[in-house]
């Protein structure tokens, strides 16, 4: 992660109206811009990222916050108010466009996947419902997901 896709969640969170929706709102994009990061055919160094993710979470949030931490966040449904705020995705589209908004529900179910591959429980309940309705939108629009704010 470099300094200007810090910079860019750091002004993200800023756009939040009180402490606790900027911290969700600081959790969701820095998790969807990991989640994406992920996305790719290079060989991913793991421990040099995670380090450098959470040396910036430590300096953003404090202590007590990782990468570990903001992707079990975003396995749960606490994520679907911050993905569903119109005004949260007008500020992640304009400061985070590395991640295209319709991806949203393939990184969120990725993450699910992960979940599940490590704890053995089923991906299941309210966020899973959402992804699905998502996708199964999303495929009825013709991969129009951002028009219709995901």
């Amino acid at each position: 992660m470099n300094t200007a896709i810090q910079d860019r969640l750091l002004i993200l969170m800023r756009e939040g109206r009180s402490r606790i929706e900027s911290t969700d709102w600081f959790r969701v994009a820095l998790g969807l811009v990991y989640l994406a990061g992920l996305m790719t055919k290079e060989a991913i160094d793991f421990k040099k990222v995670d380090r450098d993710y959470n040396r910036f979470i430590y300096h953003t949030l404090g202590k007590g916050h990782s990468i570990a931490s903001v992707l079990q966040y975003m396995s749960g449904e606490k994520v679907m108010p911050v993905v569903e705020s119109a005004r949260f995705m007008e500020a992640f589209r304009r400061h985070c466009p590395e991640v295209p908004p319709d991806t949203i529900p393939f990184l969120l179910e990725l993450n699910l996947g992960v979940a599940k591959n490590i704890s053995g429980i089923e991906a299941a309940g309210p966020l899973a419902d959402w992804i699905a309705a998502r996708k199964a939108r999303m495929g009825e629009a013709g991969g129009q997901g951002q028009a219709q704010g995901i």
